[in-house]
């Protein structure tokens, strides 16, 4: 069995090349790719469920767009370019430009992570590291299991908890102060 050398560091070529070539979904994080498992069905209910509402406030407003996986987010450039490929992104119609053919590069103004037992630790802690440094403006982590959301909002370099929001408590955020997400309709 082979050990990996920690000094080789993939770039984003490498990424774009096993991804175009591969059946499976990837992430690049830190010259690492990492491959993401298949969602469960749960997983996937509960993300479209969201991304429907989320959606929806967004068109009825013009407030811009709406992606879910596999979509790749690209935070960095060169050797710490970082790749994520989150669960619902927004990206606000003033900051449009980030998103291009292949990719949104740069910080979405809101990412959500539908938590699952095999990557909670990896989007709970790596990724909010990841997401605080590059700037989104709004992480949500959601928990089929427990039916709850978390909101964390960028206060200068970190994701601070706003709310846990569960049953019948709206989901409140910053991005959109006129939208209130009762968690029964998405869980």
């Amino acid at each position: 069995m082979s050990v990996p050398d920690p000094n080789i560091r993939f770039t984003y070529e490498d990424y774009r090349s096993l991804c175009d070539a591969a059946d499976q979904r990837y992430e690049l994080m830190d010259g690492e790719i990492v491959m993401v498992p298949a969602p469960t069905t749960r997983h996937q209910r509960v993300s479209r469920e969201l991304e429907y509402l989320i959606l929806n406030h967004v068109k009825k407003h013009d407030l811009g767009e709406v992606f879910d996986a596999p979509v790749d987010v690209v935070l960095g450039k060169g050797k710490d370019r970082q790749v994520v490929q989150p669960d619902i992104v927004f990206v606000a119609k003033e900051r449009a430009g980030i998103v291009a053919e292949a990719a949104i590069e740069g910080a979405p103004d809101l990412v959500v992570e539908i938590l699952s037992p095999s990557t909670e630790e990896w989007d709970r802690r790596y990724k909010k590291a990841v997401y605080a440094r590059y700037g989104v403006r709004e992480y949500w982590l959601v928990a089929p299991d427990t039916e709850t959301i978390e909101v964390y909002v960028l206060e200068q370099d970190a994701l601070m908890p706003s709310g846990v929001f569960a049953e019948h408590e709206p989901v409140v955020s910053r991005l959109w102060p006129d939208l209130a997400l009762d968690p029964k309709e998405i869980f």
